[in-house]
């Protein structure tokens, strides 16, 4: 299921969407939920409340707020929402992707247009849900890339997640959950009881700890080095990087 939403204050816009989805979702066989917004301040409350959508169009020059930085206030919430700019003017082209905008569409937008730029960023959002972990946490749902966790490690029932970015996430659970969801993708070890590690950010192995590339140290325990070393050889051939021995 790929949830939208759409804000935009000339409600013959959000008819003009609402029409265009539910073309797409019927000539495309979609699973496609959508909700429509008149105003910016509506939409951040639900972001604010939790709720998440996969794709979001914006409007740019809203009463009372711009697209911009409503944008901007998103990303505090969710950095893996697409943002779509749909708007009449190209001047704030450049500074949309400041927040990472997913694409900058003028109005009005052709059928054709639309259907391709659909097309597209849902081929993106089934690629980010297929290597993606969805949290848990106090500021609401968050999902994060597998690709930009860099370590996880369990603290009583709290597990805590490092990302590349130094971003700390908190979601109660336990490693051994998580382990076991995450056994498909061969980039991460479990070093020790409680601490897991994606292997592409391993910079140094030693027989007492694994350096990562923030620095952060975890600890081996006793007689798992050669173990954890030949592990990551395993995946470093595997990835294809290059080895020297």
């Amino acid at each position: 299921m790929i949830k939208v939403a759409f804000c935009d204050d000339d409600l013959s816009v959000l008819n003009e969407i609402s029409v265009l989805l539910s073309q797409y979702r019927i000539e495309h066989k979609r699973e496609i939920e959508y909700t429509a917004f008149r105003s910016p301040f509506e939409l951040l409350a639900e972001i604010e409340k939790g709720v998440r959508w996969d794709i979001l169009f914006l409007d740019i020059l809203m009463p009372g707020e711009n697209g911009i930085s409503v944008a901007k206030e998103i990303r505090r919430y969710d950095s893996a929402a697409k943002i779509i700019f749909l708007t009449s003017s190209s001047e704030f082209a450049v500074e949309a992707y400041t927040v990472s905008a997913y694409f900058y569409q003028i109005k009005p937008v052709s059928e054709e247009d639309f259907f391709r730029l659909m097309d597209s960023v849902i081929f993106e959002c089934e690629k980010t849900q297929q290597c993606s972990l969805v949290l848990r946490c106090k500021s609401g749902i968050t999902r994060i890339n597998l690709e930009k966790l860099e370590y996880c490690e369990v603290t009583g029932r709290t597990l805590v997640f490092h990302l590349e970015n130094g971003k700390v996430l908190e979601s109660a659970g336990s490693l051994d959950e998580l382990c076991e969801k995450l056994k498909q993708y061969d980039c991460f070890l479990r070093p020790h009881r409680s601490f897991l590690v994606n292997m592409e950010y391993i910079q140094n192995i030693s027989y007492k700890a694994i350096t990562l590339d923030s620095l952060t140290e975890i600890p081996i325990p006793h007689g798992k080095c050669s173990e954890i070393k030949r592990r990551y050889l395993e995946y470093a051939f595997r990835s294809k990087e290059v080895v020297v021995l």
